[in-house]
Formats: structure tokens, sequence, C-alpha cells
């Protein structure tokens, strides 16, 4: 590949991917995904347990209902109203990030967003339905936080608080210099509460669906944006560049709500769910086949071919930590970091797994993922199993992903193989 167009790639992407990682909002919102996913995972667990294949056969439908219903509380309390833990993860995250008392950042993000939330459920008043708190008011939730979390600074920074007493016990003393900007920030979001109840559409939340959500969720799980998501993956990691953590940090919000929509609907016993691109999506059929890139069938089919003693122990060392999807040691090892010979395969195939995998579930051959978060560390075939509904279908879809990797990279790796071989005899033969 041209050096020149190489270098000028690099100049374009290099600054683009340093503001991005560096900006404070998408590191909040990566952040505060993070602080949420432990509960999310927790829930999910549970969901895959209480939707074994065959129990109902073992037990009985009467006892497998109550076995399900004996678990549900696990995935209400956890996924269905993940946005609230996103909302702390943010507000804690944002104020964190300024010095100032992060505790009280989750605080007003989350207040502020309750505040802004209708509690009406069926014509009853003082209740918030759970689809307000999860992914219909995820969005909502993202801008609140941001927006509480900067306000509350910005009246501390304002130096409008309480002044206690020297002898007054710390804890009291920080509760007291947080009283006046918690309640600065939450009245603002009072104020606009009321302003939106005399518009038509009646409150924020249907606000934020209507105008920023609803297209966004449309546009982001659409092949074509998922494709371009991908592959800007794969480009930023041939910098150097973390790309999953880059462009998470943009689409994550959207296909956590595709997520959980789906997760909604496979709760409720529909056959078809709403969505093919979701969170799932990416992690199991796109990065969880070895780490970004899909590496594991890459270390296959060098343990195939490889004659260069380089490639051979390249693969000894990443075998063990592919099969968890972490793949460092291939890519800095290989290397496939600014690799001229390692670019086609590497941009390809991740593109060509997407759309083969998103075709297969638009026509029924394999599950749609189920809305259950597998952890990213999940081995390949049993994280396609689980994605999946606890359907071996996903794990046959990984299979063929894997297959399809293996295709595109092969003849890439006999050409490296072949050069570090060649290389490792002429060093032989000159000492």
């Amino acid at each position: 590949m041209n050096n020149a167009f190489m270098d000028k790639l690099e100049n374009v992407l290099m600054p683009v991917a340093d503001k991005l990682n560096n900006n404070r909002y998408l590191t909040a919102l990566r952040n505060g995904f993070m602080v949420a996913l432990p509960l999310i995972i927790f829930g999910s667990i549970f969901v895959v347990i209480a939707n074994l294949p065959f129990i109902d056969e073992w037990i009985g439908e009467e006892a497998y209902t109550t076995f399900q219903n004996a678990l549900g509380p696990a995935s209400a309390a956890t996924l269905s109203i993940m946005g609230l833990f996103v909302i702390l993860g943010i507000g804690y995250k944002m104020v964190e990030q300024r010095g100032g008392e992060s505790i009280y950042g989750a605080v007003v993000a989350l207040g502020a967003f309750l505040v802004l939330t209708p509690q009406v459920l069926d014509e009853t008043s003082g209740v918030i339905p759970t689809s307000a708190l999860g992914a219909q008011g995820l969005f909502l939730g993202i801008f609140t936080a941001f927006i509480a979390a900067e306000l509350y600074q910005f009246f501390v920074s304002k130096k409008l608080t309480i002044k206690m007493p020297a002898g007054v016990p710390s804890s009291v003393s920080r509760s007291f210099s947080a009283l006046v900007p918690i309640t600065l920030t939450l009245t603002i979001f009072l104020a606009i509460r009321i302003i939106f109840s005399f518009t038509g559409f009646e409150t924020v939340q249907n606000f934020i669906y209507t105008v920023i959500q609803e297209p966004l969720t449309d546009l982001g799980s659409s092949l074509p944006a998922t494709l371009v998501a991908i592959l800007l993956i794969q480009i930023f990691w041939f910098f150097g560049l973390h790309g999953q953590i880059i462009i998470n940090s943009v689409l994550d919000p959207i296909w956590f709500s595709l997520n959980d929509q789906n997760f909604q609907a496979f709760q409720a016993g529909e056959t078809e769910l709403p969505n093919i691109v979701t969170k799932q999506f990416i992690d199991t059929f796109i990065v969880g086949i070895g780490g970004s890139g899909m590496t594991l069938a890459v270390l296959l089919a060098i343990f195939i071919i490889a004659k260069s003693r380089q490639m051979r122990e390249i693969g000894k060392l990443s075998i063990g930590s592919g099969i968890f999807n972490v793949n460092e040691p291939v890519i800095f090892g290989l290397p496939i970091i600014m690799n001229p010979l390692a670019i086609i395969p590497w941009l390809l195939a991740p593109v060509v797994v997407g759309a083969v995998t998103y075709f297969c579930m638009a026509i029924g051959f394999v599950p749609r993922p189920s809305g259950v978060i597998v952890t990213w560390t999940t081995p390949t075939l049993i994280s396609g199993y689980l994605a999946t509904g606890n359907n071996i279908m996903g794990s046959v879809m990984q299979l063929i992903n894997m297959a399809i990797v293996f295709t595109i990279w092969f003849p890439f790796l006999k050409i490296m193989d072949k050069q570090y071989y060649e290389n490792e005899r002429s060093e032989k033969i000159a000492s």
C-alpha cells in the first residue's frame, strides 16, 4: 500500500480519534455504562438460567412457570431498569472528572431524571413505568445526566454553597454544601417539565424519543450504518487506537437501547424479536470471536500454515488469551497494526461477516439476539448459544463467521509467513 496514502489517512484519523478519546462527555458515557455493566450481567445470567432448554419438559409447565417467576426479579431489578444505573454512573463520573463531590453528581443526575419522568401508569398516579427506566428512557437519562452534572458543577464553581462552622462533622458539612447547587439544578429541571407540559409532546421523554432517539435508533439499526461502524473500528485499530472504545462511546446508547427492546420482547415470549443489530450482535458475532477483527480464526490459520518461527510463536502466545477474546498479543505481535499486508483482510473480514450475519438473521436462519448481555470474555460458541436465547444456531453462526475470516485471511497469512521464513533463513545463513 502506498506509504503516502497511509500517512495522509493517519493524519486525518489520529486527531479525530484523539478528540473522541479525550472528550469528557464520551468518557463519562463509556464509564457510566461500565458502572452499570456488573448489574446488567447479573440480570442476564438469571435470564439465561430461567430460559435453559428442556427444563419445562423435565419439571412440568406449572413448576417451570414457578421457577421463572422466582428468578424474574433478577432481571426486572437490573436489565429492565438499566437506565437508572447508567444515569448514576454518568453523573458520578462527570463530577469526578472535575474533582468535585462525585456522589452528589450521581444523586443530582438521578434526581433530575426522576423530576422529568412522568409518574403515571394507566391513569394511576405515583407510579413510574419500568419502560421509562429502560430503553425508552435511556437517551433522556444520558442527556439529563450530562446537563445536571454540568449545572451542579457550575453552581459549585460560583460558590453558591452553604459553609458550615468548623466544628460540624464533615459528612454534614458536605451535605449542606451540596444543598444549594442541587436545589438550583433540580428547580431548572422542574421548570423544563412544566414548560413541556404545555406543548404537544406533553413530556420531555416524548420529545426526546420522537425527535432524537427514534431516528437515531432507526439509523443505528440499519445495515449500512452498522457496517460503517465496524469498518471504523477496524481502521482505528490499524493505526494503534482502540477502535472498540472509540466507536462504542458514540454508539453504545443506540445498541443498548436496541438490545433492551429485544430483551423485553424475548421476556414477553414474542417469536420474532424486533431488531437484528444490537449490542450483542456486535459483541458476540463481530467482536466476540477472538476480539476485534475476529482473530481467533486468524490464530487457527496460523497453526495450520505457519513455517516461520515468528508466526508459530505468535500463535502459541496468543491462543490462550484469544479464546477469551483478548487479542492484543496477535494485533501487536503479528503485527496487524500498520502492516500493509494485513490491512485488506483486517478491514474486509469483519464487514463481510457483519453483512452475512445480518442476512442470516433477517431470513430466520439464525435467531436474533435475545437481549441477554453475554460478557465479552465468554468463549466463542458458548457466547453465540447464550446470546440467541440458548439456541445452537447462534454457535453455528459463529462457526460460519470463523470460516469466512479464515478464508479471507489465509492467502495474506501465507505471504506473511513466507516473508518471515525467508528472513529467518537469511539471518541464520548470515550468522
